[in-house]
């Protein structure tokens, strides 16, 4: 489609003459510092690239709508779901986690799934993953963690032994192992895969009632994979496959759907549970919480401009509304306070006035006021200090007061594996002897050993001992597996 021809300008809005020559003392030069346009034109390019996000960095998005299938009320007093059919737009940003911002969207990773709704009572964030578990339960072994699936200091290479010396030393691990490599931990698309909240939250109903939820979006497209292979094909033949299924689906009229339910737990039943249930490794059974219907999420919009939406797309758990509120998980609060700092490191402490940020279907009004990038007016003339006389921003409602909880306890670092011993492994276990098909298996005990064959004797013989605490067929087929690479006759362990 053409466009009406328009005035080229600078960044200030003033006419350029020329776009393709520089101001130049003469025909040969030099160039003189008064060319403005030229100054801006490189002062702006030279600062075109924001810093990277540390995970999360390559991703791909799309808008849409939330709608509300489901009476959800006696559970949770958010606006946004008090009235089956409601709808609520979104944007959502999928990406890999691990890997850099040029890696392929077939790498063996686990994949975000973070939602944007822009609700009346402001913008909620639900912060995800398209896996139900996680690596690890506490926030102090986060950076650690990530800097094992980045680049070794000395060599700037991946390095199989700085990630499974990591994963072999950290035993609650081994779930979110075992489902990433398997084959989901290859999603044909995006569209193809589950998105959980991972963390347990809290809802809270108009009576004061906390309930612990977490929530599962079920795609309707159906959950697909690719085998490695196929997922190593792709990453040569189309290393964007899942960038570009998404946005030529949308392109063509297509939709991208998935059916949000939820599990819910009355809080005090959290005490007397066999395991903790605020652990991130681990999952509800739902046998004991079934899943509950809520509503369905479309995509069915692509973004007009990629960096203005979805590279500056910022989420953080802790963009709540009433009635949604954390839990004590303690990988969620470490993240409340992470997410919105990365943010501001990334994209400057204004990042929430950028429009793809912007709370649109609410109205921001704080005494938060200047800093860079300040682009909606600083809030005018109204006061930035609170109490004040003028009534600006002082209204504080009592039903937006969160749910209050006790606490008790010894102010210690615990270490949660001493308080439910062996609980690391029963799951992962359970998954890998009940869940998976024998096909499943097969795929699982090959992606393993092929990526930890290239750590060394003394790693893998630590991996093994937790692959057999899960399950004792698990340890010993990827022993079996591994020996085959083996030249030397380190002593084996027990199993």
């Amino acid at each position: 489609m053409s466009r009406a021809r328009e005035t080229f300008t600078t960044g200030w809005g003033a006419p350029v003459d020329d776009n393709r020559n520089s101001v130049t003392a003469g025909p040969r030069g030099p160039i003189v510092l008064s060319d403005t346009h030229l100054i801006d034109k490189l002062a702006h390019f030279d600062r075109e690239r924001i810093p990277e996000r540390v995970v999360h960095a390559k991703g791909a998005g799309a808008h849409g709508y939330f709608e509300v299938t489901n009476d959800v009320t006696p559970y949770c007093k958010a606006a946004f779901l008090n009235k089956i059919g409601k709808r609520t737009p979104v944007f959502l940003r999928f990406s890999t986690v691990g890997g850099e911002k040029g890696s392929a969207d077939s790498e063996r990773d686990p994949r975000g799934f973070a939602v944007k709704f822009y609700t009346e009572e402001g913008n909620y964030d639900m912060v995800g993953n398209n896996t139900p578990v996680f690596f690890i339960r506490d926030p102090s072994q986060f950076p650690d963690f990530i800097h094992t699936q980045k680049r070794h200091p000395a060599t700037n290479l991946k390095d199989a032994d700085m990630m499974w010396d990591f994963l072999s030393r950290t035993p609650e691990s081994v779930h979110q192992v075992t489902i990433l490599f398997s084959d989901r931990g290859t999603p044909l698309s995006y569209r193809h895969m589950n998105g959980y909240s991972s963390h347990t939250y809290k809802w809270v109903n108009a009576k004061g009632e906390a309930f612990y939820v977490k929530k599962h979006f079920k795609t309707e497209t159906g959950v697909k994979s690719m085998t490695d292979s196929e997922a190593a094909a792709a990453k040569s033949s189309d290393p964007d496959c899942a960038t570009r299924d998404l946005y030529e689906h949308i392109a063509k009229g297509g939709e991208a759907a998935w059916k949000l339910y939820v599990q819910l737990m009355p809080v005090a039943a959290a005490a007397t549970y066999r395991f903790n249930v605020l652990d991130i490794t681990k999952v509800w059974p739902h046998s004991d919480f079934p899943l509950i219907p809520v509503g369905r999420l479309v995509l069915n919009r692509n973004p007009d401009n990629y960096f203005a939406e979805v590279e500056q797309a910022a989420f953080t758990p802790a963009h709540l509304v009433p009635g949604i509120e954390p839990s004590e998980d303690k990988m969620l609060q470490g993240r409340l306070f992470s997410y919105g700092d990365t943010h501001r490191h990334r994209l400057g402490a204004n990042y929430l006035q950028l429009p793809i940020n912007c709370p649109f279907a609410a109205r921001a009004r704080n005494h938060q006021r200047d800093g860079p990038a300040t682009v909606d007016g600083n809030q005018g003339s109204a006061p930035n200090y609170f109490p004040n006389m003028h009534g600006s921003a002082t209204v504080t409602p009592a039903s937006a007061a969160w749910s209050a909880y006790p606490v008790s306890g010894v102010v210690a670092r615990h270490d949660a594996a001493k308080q439910h011993p062996n609980s690391d492994y029963e799951q992962a276990g359970a998954l890998y002897s009940k869940v998976m098909t024998d096909t499943d298996r097969d795929h699982l005990i090959k992606n393993i050993v092929g990526n930890l064959k290239n750590a060394r004797r003394e790693i893998q013989e630590r991996q093994i001992e937790i692959f057999a605490k899960a399950h004792p067929d698990y340890g010993r087929r990827v022993r079996e597996g591994l020996s085959a690479y083996w030249k030397d006759a380190a002593p084996r362990s027990k199993l």
